[in-house]
């Protein structure tokens, strides 16, 4: 006898790409590179399009960032940045080592968990441990080249990244309170023995298909009434609401020529303008705060052992309830949704502890659920 029908069930049963699988965990936490990004001379894909030109550099078929979802087009995006005052710049995107920087091939260098997840993507868990000193980029780098193919990859628990304890741990919930509406709570907790400041930029914008596809209409970023609202140029509108009154920055998500290849900027407001404007105090962020890039920007100074939350709602263009007690209801209900499917899906035989794991391990098939663009006319 088959299980009742639960309702993810019934959200499921919804295959309308406006539906509930409209917004999805579709955003890649590593798009630099990659053979997709490769139009180099030769074949040189790993060195193409690195790391460090992530920040400043737009890209072509598909976006990056951290705890991310998008819409299943992948138009507007959404992810989560930090920056703990110690790092050269913020922390945007996962860090991981090339094919030939690694002694075994590629591998990301991070910390993090995929904690739980629905296949409607309507209850998303993600979890992330940042060092409060400075990120070991070079540390991890020189070492893994120093070894063989015989020899144990040098990972970040073995650095000094996480000694005393010294790091955030930073839990991500996501909530649908329906198809189109998405709350968001980012719990932010210092581990570490001393009072610590955390920069936390929840970041809404557009991937760049204007520059490639002319006549394509350009969409765009404005500050309205405290709410980061959207434009995609063909008729939808989103707001990005957020607790608190954290300042917001803009930018344009278009390369900085200057900075990569030498040559003038489209754009007075390239891609790292929020990056240094934050790290190096420059700027370089939109005074009429247009764009097609923005972020809210909390500094939260938070003492060992405590905890902040920031809470936010990405929804269509109406007002939106950002009290907190309605936003832990959203995410409560959808918890509820979530147990009540796992469930029918994990036998009853299955002890506490075997079931955590497999639910676990199901929410990652979930976050690996991602957009790839593939043109078969322009490939």
């Amino acid at each position: 006898m088959s299980p009742a029908p639960t309702t993810e069930h019934d959200r499921l049963a919804d295959s309308d790409r406006r539906g509930w699988l409209r917004w999805g965990p579709y955003l890649s936490e590593r798009a630099w590179g990659t053979v997709r990004e490769d139009y180099s001379a030769d074949g040189g894909v790993w060195s193409y399009f690195s790391h460090d030109d992530a920040r400043s550099r737009a890209y072509r078929w598909n976006e990056d960032g951290l705890a991310g979802l998008s819409d299943i087009d992948q138009n507007l995006c959404f992810a989560l940045s930090f920056w703990n005052g110690r790092d050269p710049f913020l922390k945007e995107r996962l860090f991981g080592l090339t094919g030939d920087e690694g002694n075994h091939g590629e591998d990301v260098k991070e910390a993090w968990w995929y904690t739980d997840a629905t296949p409607s993507a309507s209850y998303l868990q993600w979890r992330y441990a940042y060092p409060q000193t400075e990120f070991p980029y070079e540390e991890l780098r020189t070492v893994n080249a120093q070894r063989s193919r015989t020899e144990r990859e040098y990972e970040i628990e073995d650095t000094a990244a996480f000694d005393e304890d010294r790091y955030w741990d930073i839990a991500v919930t996501y909530a649908k309170q329906d198809a189109g509406t998405i709350v968001a709570s980012i719990e932010v907790t210092n581990l570490g023995p001393d009072t610590e400041t955390i920069h936390v930029l929840p970041t809404l914008w557009f991937r760049n298909v204007w520059d490639h596809e002319p006549g394509r209409n350009k969409p765009g970023l404005l500050l309205a009434d405290g709410a980061i609202t959207s434009d995609d140029g063909r008729g939808t509108t989103m707001r990005l609401t957020a607790n608190g009154e954290p300042p917001a920055l803009f930018c344009n998500n278009e390369t900085n020529t200057d900075k990569i290849w030498g040559s003038k900027n489209k754009t007075s407001y390239p891609k790292d303008g929020i990056n240094d404007h934050v790290v190096n105090g420059r700027q370089t962020v939109s005074p009429a705060k247009r764009g097609t890039k923005a972020a809210f920007w909390y500094q939260l100074e938070i003492p060992s052992g405590a905890r902040r939350t920031v809470q936010l709602v990405l929804g269509p263009d109406v007002e939106t309830d950002v009290a907190p007690e309605r936003l832990n209801q959203i995410i409560e209900e959808r918890r509820r949704d979530a147990d009540a499917f796992y469930d029918t899906v994990i036998p009853e035989h299955v002890g506490a502890e075997d079931r955590r794991i497999a639910r676990e391990a199901l929410a990652g098939m979930v976050w690996g659920t991602q957009f790839y663009a593939f043109d078969v006319e322009a490939w």
